[in-house]
C-alpha cells in the first residue's frame, strides 16, 4: 500500500518527537501531530479559530498547547539532520525579519525595520536562526525568537540595545549551535564590532559584509622595529579603485572578480580577511570574516 504525503509527513513528526529528551505525554504528542498537519493543509489564515474549525479538537486545546514548554531547537535540529546528513560543511544563518500586526494588546508590537519597504513600520520583528548547508544549497530553520519591543530594551539598561539582544539569542542556544558549526553568516547590519567582537568571544566565527565605503587599511606584516612606542598595526589604505595585486590572492569564481586581502577595519579595530567582489556589472562589494 503506498502511503500518502502526508503519512510520510506524520511519520517523520513522530520520529522527530521521538527524539525530543524530555519526555512527552500522548495527549500533548497526538494534539502536535494534528497541529502540524493542520499547518500544512489549512486554506487561509492559521489561528487558533480555524483550528478549531478544521479538527475534531477544540480551540482550547491548542490554546493550552502552545501554553507548554517545547523545546523547538531540538526538533528542528532532528530534521535538519534527517535532511543534511552528518556533512561539515554547514554554517548557521541568523537574520531579522519584520511581521506586519495591527492593534495594541499584542505583546512586542512596535516599530522595527522592514527591508522590502526600506523603512522603519509598525508590527512585529522575530530573529531567524537556520543551518546553511552549502552542499545541499538550502536552509533549514531552527528557531524563531520574537524581537522585543523599545520599552524593553530601555529597561534592561542605559546601553542595552539591539545588537545585545541579538548577542543574548546566541549565547542562549550557543551549545547546540557550536556542535555543528562555529561558522555564523549574517547581512551587513551585523557588520558592527561589538557584535563580531562578543560573536568571536562565544566561540563564533562572523562572516558578512561591510559597507562599500568601509575604511580599511592592509594589515601591517613586517617586523617590530623595537623602537619605543605603540607598534604598528596597519599598512597603507586600502584604494578598491585600486587594488595592490600584490598583497591580494585571486579568487577563480563565475561572474565579476573576487580578490582576497587581509584588512585592518577602522570600526572593527581588528585583523579582518576581506573579499572584494568586482561584478561585471560595475562597483565592488565588501565581504568579511
Amino acid at each position: 500500500m503506498n502511503k500518502t504525503a502526508l503519512d510520510q509527513y506524520e511519520e517523520i513528526v513522530t520520529d522527530a518527537l521521538k527524539n525530543c529528551s524530555v519526555k512527552l505525554r500522548k495527549s500533548f504528542k497526538t494534539a502536535f501531530i494534528q497541529l502540524m498537519i493542520l499547518y500544512m493543509v489549512l486554506p487561509r489564515k492559521i489561528n487558533f479559530t480555524q483550528m478549531g474549525r478544521y479538527s475534531d479538537s477544540s480551540e482550547q486545546r491548542f490554546r493550552q498547547l502552545f501554553e507548554r514548554q517545547f523545546d523547538w531547537m531540538q526538533f528542528n535540529l532532528f530534521l535538519m539532520r534527517q535532511r543534511f546528513g552528518e556533512s561539515s560543511r554547514k554554517a548557521i544563518a541568523i537574520d531579522a525579519s519584520y511581521i506586519s500586526k495591527s492593534g495594541k494588546k499584542t505583546p512586542y508590537i512596535g516599530k522595527f525595520w522592514s527591508g522590502c519597504a526600506s523603512a522603519m513600520k509598525r508590527g512585529l520583528e522575530i530573529l531567524g536562526i537556520g543551518i546553511i548547508d552549502i552542499d545541499c544549497r538550502d536552509c533549514m530553520m531552527l528557531r524563531a525568537e520574537q524581537t522585543p519591543d523599545k520599552t524593553y530594551l530601555e529597561k534592561q539598561g542605559e546601553d542595552y540595545n539591539l545588537v545585545d539582544w541579538y548577542l543574548d539569542v546566541l549565547r542562549k542556544h550557543k551549545d547546540k549551535l557550536l556542535r555543528i558549526t562555529r561558522y555564523v553568516v549574517a547581512d551587513a547590519w551585523f557588520s558592527k564590532a561589538k557584535f563580531v567582537g562578543e560573536a568571536c568571544l562565544l566561540g563564533f566565527h562572523v562572516i558578512s559584509r561591510l559597507r562599500d565605503d568601509a575604511a580599511l587599511w592592509y594589515a601591517h606584516d613586517g617586523v617590530r622595529t623595537g623602537k619605543r612606542g605603540r607598534p604598528r598595526i596597519k599598512g597603507e589604505k586600502i584604494v578598491f579603485e585600486k587594488l595592490d595585486l600584490q598583497r591580494c590572492e585571486i579568487l577563480d569564481i563565475e561572474g565579476g572578480k573576487a580578490y582576497s586581502v587581509k584588512a585592518y577595519s577602522k570600526a572593527m579595530k581588528r585583523n579582518i580577511k576581506v573579499v572584494v567582489h568586482y561584478p561585471g556589472s560595475g562597483g565592488h562589494k565588501i565581504y568579511f570574516s
